[in-house]
């Protein structure tokens, strides 16, 4: 009798302990961070191995580029116009409709459509420094829950039945409309006034957060910015403003004094007119937590990481640079803003830069090329650039005005 006691409490407790346990993924995925994007190896059908950003501000992914050695095989469909921030400009893609994802060896994702720029205009392997083929929409996330884990840089996917949270995360509701998925952040304004307002989660922005301009619900612009350009868009160029707020919340979980932006109002026009969106929030802010996205139960679960208290930076000298030739260790200047430290020191689209303080260009990689730009000195930065097979020394200042 006694030994049936002890069996029968031995099972209770084993049950409850098994209740409580986090369940396997169906698969882990590694990913790479290049500057703050989550860049994941994928293939399509049968294709060679691909790399893509993880954006869930696209709702289906999108083929930028294939370069030498890539191959895929695709049925197209159909030609769309596919429009994003920018000016307005529509970009035409090509559509493949019921192709089949691969990530990792076994794990894939079914009947997913699939686009492909007529002309590559992100230019995301240069930009980046390293091999970019595209970016992997929100159909991502459609049939399994997902956890990004920022700190041991892996994907996971769950049974969306059997999911366990673990320890120490927060949750906070989540909207999902025509694929995107939406959360409410609470913002200070400089006038002191908290503010709840609705964002896209984005994890391919590589910013903190851009606010819209055009509502009365729009946040407050800080009198202390700059004017500048905030990257590309599927419908252009997006240009606005860098400033400062005093904080942004995640439910508790508050970041002080962010760089965040806001569009010029001719580049969300066409986005803002449909949605009662109030902006983004951008995978800069997001990989400061660890996440979990169900989007069967509509919850947004989040833990801040060793990035949480990372400072806040910007491109101080307004100095935009990119690989002249993909792989190749050469950087060559592809904007300068108007009005800043950079253009005033004299420097032009087109220029080679050779030399950084001192230091040789080939020895780095691109984000560290960029944080050069990034971080405020009372010494000017001192720079060795090639124009027109002449070498030129030319000195930035670098005193940070927001």
């Amino acid at each position: 009798m006694r030994k049936l006691v002890f069996l029968v409490i031995y099972l209770f407790f084993s049950l409850v302990c098994m209740a409580h346990r986090p369940n396997k993924p169906l698969v882990s995925i590694p990913f790479e961070m290049v500057g703050s994007y989550i860049v994941v190896e994928v293939r399509i059908n049968q294709s060679s191995r691909l790399r893509f950003i993880l954006d869930s501000g696209v709702n289906s992914t999108i083929i930028t580029e294939l370069l030498p050695g890539d191959s895929v095989l695709l049925t197209y469909n159909n030609i769309r116009d596919l429009q994003g921030l920018g000016s307005g400009v529509t970009m035409n893609a090509l559509e493949s409709n019921g192709n089949t994802i691969f990530i990792g060896r076994k794990f894939k994702l079914f009947n997913k459509t699939i686009f492909v720029l007529q002309e590559d205009i992100f230019n995301l392997t240069r930009q980046t420094g390293t091999k970019i083929n595209g970016l992997l929409g929100t159909d991502f996330f459609q049939d399994y829950i997902v956890q990004i884990d920022y700190t041991a840089r892996k994907v996971r996917f769950y049974d969306k039945d059997k999911i366990y949270v673990p320890k120490g995360y927060g949750v906070m509701p989540m909207t999902v409309e025509k694929q995107k998925m939406y959360i409410n952040l609470s913002v200070l304004e400089t006038d002191s006034a908290r503010r709840s307002i609705k964002m896209l989660i984005d994890t391919g922005a590589e910013l903190n957060a851009w606010f819209q301009t055009l509502t009365n619900k729009a946040i407050t612009i800080p009198e202390k910015s700059i004017h500048g350009r905030i990257g590309q868009g599927l419908s252009g160029e997006v240009t606005g403003i860098f400033a400062r707020v005093p904080q942004i919340c995640i439910a508790n979980f508050c970041v002080k004094n962010p760089i965040v932006v806001f569009p010029d109002s001719a580049v969300i026009a066409g986005i803002i007119q449909n949605s009662d969106r109030d902006g983004t929030i951008g995978s800069q802010l997001l990989s400061r937590f660890n996440l979990i996205i169900d989007p069967f139960n509509k919850q947004f679960y989040f833990k801040p990481n060793s990035n949480f208290k990372k400072p806040f930076v910007y491109n101080i000298a307004g100095l935009e640079v990119a690989q002249a030739y993909a792989f190749f260790p050469q950087i060559e200047v592809i904007n300068v803003w108007k009005g800043s430290p950079a253009e005033q020191a004299g420097i032009k689209v087109g220029d080679l830069i050779n030399e950084i303080n001192f230091q040789k260009i080939f020895s780095m990689t691109l984000s560290q090329v960029r944080g050069y730009f990034e971080h405020a000195s009372k010494r000017p930065l001192r720079m060795i650039i090639q124009r027109d097979g002449k070498m030129l020394e030319v000195e930035v200042e670098m005193k940070a005005k927001i």
